[in-house]
């Protein structure tokens, strides 16, 4: 793999309907109905909502065997409205609905951790080598059989693995680790190959953005070393809604994206179904563009693992680098805008500007401006390289091009108080940016590394997506010291261009400086209205920084996508929430009128409660 330019992942072909992916297909886009399976009219009415929406695959809910029944009169009801688009059942703890769904479905995704399995407890249990075949025995003594039925009916398959409901038994064995998440998927995967099946494709979710492409990349690794090139299927479980799901969405998917992974992609939104699809049209477009771009010259660290990525090792210059958490640098500052302390960036940049009035964090000026003032540090370009030896601050920045950087190696070298800020205006800006830190590491330098990103969009959604894109494998690789962004169009105020790059900082797991919310995106298996749900949790708990809580319609993925949350608020029955903490299960059945209330009580009895 080239790290520093762009190149899809060649994958085998999978046919789905008359819409195949993998292979020289381009990637394709799709969502999931959160309707009821029973109503077919109004399962018919989303999906075309999706499709006329751009969606390529609509996925459907199939609980129980009459739900997989009913997905014949929805596929009849689409196709007579001249709709044609596959039609894909998710099924979860019942290998019979499979068997069901596959005869009227173009796809059936299968759920790995549930198919054979029992639901997960969370319990520790002991296997001898023995027993553990006896287990991959029934797995394939039941798996067969639906195999059998996708080849008569000319039905694909998704092995969708979510890190939320591996099994007891793999995680016995592997531990909540990517490892035990690969391993859940090449069982499934080698039985496959064995019956010669191969109208597959893969998905490996997390609702944690650094387990799931850590895991993604490994699933590669481990596929093409047993020579298989099966499609993958992208997605970031419980992204959740507006900017926070389409930060975390975009920085995942986009991360392994721009490594060339990747076929098919949703972008789990808490939200209308149909919302997801010009969100993942644009990822998808903006990433691949990348392949028109010129050629980056670029040498990989021999010291760098892009399976087993850590954080690039430099020296702490004042509050950057060091192992510290990255800054957030500023291009303009309008402070009566900031309502929220938290998202103050940790420098200001004013250029040639001197401010009037004192700021509420240090600034910085350039170099020719400077005359030591106090908290002020200059910044570099490089028609003023030399007055890097003059300079008496304590810390300055540097802002450079990758291309350029040959010319400024040795200078860097005798300061090490320099602060790198990497710049681009490459149409592939995070091949550069990932060549400069690449080469710094080569040469030995420990200088910690700003990326700056600067935009033109005029919309606000435009930019997150971008913007998160752009610094996903940077924050995963653990390349980035520091996040700069700048939008050189007044239709997007500044403090949202500050609230994004913090936004971009939470989503990769680096800074905390707001609530998390882990909420899902909502199906048939639904048991509250989750948008509503979601204001009210949020409008109850928006202000107590560094918890994470999650949001689920139901316990498929409750209780495991929730052990990485501190508080869960699940769906229990029609009505009825059920709260947790963490993986334990405190309250059940609460009234959805109560359930807020009963979570903020919750939150209090733990003392993790602020005013």
């Amino acid at each position: 793999m080239n790290l520093f330019n762009y190149a899809r992942r060649t994958s085998s072909e999978t046919n789905v309907g008359a819409t195949p992916l993998g292979g020289t297909n381009p990637i394709r886009i799709q969502s999931m109905t959160n309707t009821v399976t029973m109503d077919t009219e109004a399962c018919v009415e989303q999906a075309k909502r999706i499709i006329d929406a751009g969606g390529e695959y609509v996925r459907l809910t199939t609980q129980g065997p009459k739900e997989a029944e009913n997905m014949l009169n929805i596929n009849i009801g689409l196709r007579s409205q001249g709709y044609m688009t596959p039609l894909v059942a998710d099924v979860h703890f019942n290998a019979k609905v499979a068997d069901i769904a596959a005869q009227y479905v173009e796809k059936v995704r299968i759920n790995p951790g549930n198919y054979v399995d029992a639901a997960r407890t969370f319990k520790q249990l002991e296997y001898t080598d023995e027993e553990y075949a006896a287990e991959l025995k029934k797995i394939r003594d039941r798996f067969v059989p639906f195999l059998n039925i996708c080849k008569q009916n000319h039905t694909a398959i998704r092995i969708g693995v979510n890190h939320g409901s591996l099994s007891d038994r793999i995680m016995s064995r592997y531990g909540d680790t990517p490892e035990g998440m690969v391993e859940s998927c090449m069982e499934f995967l080698r039985i496959c190959v064995e019956e010669n099946f191969t109208d597959i494709v893969i998905s490996i979710k997390a609702s944690n953005t650094v387990v799931m492409v850590k895991t993604v990349r490994l699933l590669v690794a481990v596929m093409e070393s047993e020579g298989m090139s099966f499609p993958l299927h992208l997605g970031v479980t419980e992204a959740g809604d507006g900017e926070d799901g389409r930060i975390k969405s975009a920085l995942g998917i986009g991360a392994l994206l721009a490594d060339g992974l990747g076929d098919t992609i949703r972008v789990s939104l808490s939200e209308a179904p149909e919302a997801e699809i010009p969100v993942a049209r644009k990822l998808v477009d903006y990433v691949t563009a990348r392949a028109e771009a010129p050629y980056i010259p670029g040498d990989t660290d021999e010291g760098f693992d892009y399976l087993r990525p850590t954080r690039r090792q430099t020296k702490a210059i004042s509050n950057i680098g060091g192992g510290q958490v990255p800054v957030v640098i500023a291009f303009h500052w309008e402070g009566n805008n900031h309502s929220d302390p938290k998202l103050i960036p940790d420098y200001i940049y004013t250029g040639r500007t001197m401010p009037e009035k004192p700021l509420p964090t240090p600034y910085i000026v350039d170099a020719d401006v400077w005359n030591g003032q106090k908290d002020t540090w200059p910044a570099f370009n490089l028609n003023t390289i030399q007055e890097i030896d003059q300079c008496t601050a304590e810390m300055k920045f540097l802002f450079i091009p990758y291309l350029m950087l040959d010319q400024v190696t040795e200078v860097v070298k005798r300061h090490p108080e320099v602060v790198i800020i990497s710049q681009s205006v490459s149409a592939n800006r995070l091949g550069e940016h990932r060549a400069l830190v690449h080469q710094l590491m080569r040469e030995g330098l420990e200088n910690p590394v700003v990326i700056f990103q600067h935009y033109g969009e005029t919309e606000l959604e435009d930019f997150q997506i971008k913007s998160a894109a752009d610094m996903g494998a940077l924050v995963f690789d653990g390349l980035a010291d520091g996040i700069c962004l700048l939008n050189q169009n007044s239709h997007i105020p500044t403090t949202a261009i500050e609230a994004t790059a913090f936004g971009i900082l939470q989503a990769g797991r680096l800074r905390t400086t707001k609530t998390e919310y882990i909420s899902c995106p909502g199906c048939g298996r639904t048991l509250f209205d989750l948008q509503t749900t979601i204001a009210r949790v949020k409008e109850a708990t928006s202000h107590l920084k560094g918890l994470k809580i999650g949001i689920m319609g139901c316990i498929v993925n409750g209780p495991g996508e929730m052990a990485d949350a501190d508080y869960g608020y699940v769906g229990a029955g029609r009505g009825k929430v059920s709260l947790y903490k963490q993986k334990e299960c405190i309250e059940k059945n609460i009234p959805e009128e109560d359930a807020v209330g009963k979570l903020v009580e919750l939150i209090k009895a733990n003392g993790d409660w602020k005013e």
